[in-house]
């Protein structure tokens, strides 16, 4: 009888490979590492309160695919809400903030060089954007 010798690193080789390859089955199983996404005006408030702790939206806009929100709340202040792993982060804009409209895209700049700016897709990007424009010059009165 003859038997074939498979080297030992052929055998390292294939374990390797498959504990990856069901690592891998596990986390897309699981959902891990997926982007999050805002499905709805709740969860956008959610994330502004987990933000700002009391912050009470009584306007939300979310991006048509749900990478991100803007938030008004009674006071005038302005949440902008953005994708940071599988989690939201967020900043209250201040009058270093700016807005660049494009059609139903706004462009929000926070001057806040590690925050950065986010790109939204929504309904009223120009009202929104007239809101920005508005922290400067109250900011400024």
């Amino acid at each position: 009888s003859s038997t074939v010798a498979i080297p030992t690193e052929y055998l390292q080789f294939a374990g390797s490979l498959l504990a990856i390859l069901l690592i891998a089955w596990l986390v897309k199983r699981l959902g891990l590492g997926a982007a999050s996404t805002l499905s709805d005006d709740a969860g956008a408030a959610l994330a502004a309160s987990e933000v700002v702790d009391g912050f009470t939206a009584v306007e939300i806009t979310r991006d048509r695919a749900g990478k991100g929100a803007l938030l008004r709340n009674a006071a005038g202040e302005i949440m902008l809400i953005k994708p940071h792993g599988s989690h939201f982060t967020g900043r209250v804009l201040s009058a270093d903030a700016s807005a660049v409209v494009a059609g139903h895209e706004i462009t929000i700049t926070t001057g806040e060089l590690r925050f950065g700016s986010v790109r939204l897709e929504i309904e009223n990007a120009t009202s929104w954007a007239r809101l920005i424009d508005a922290i400067q010059d109250r900011d400024n009165a």
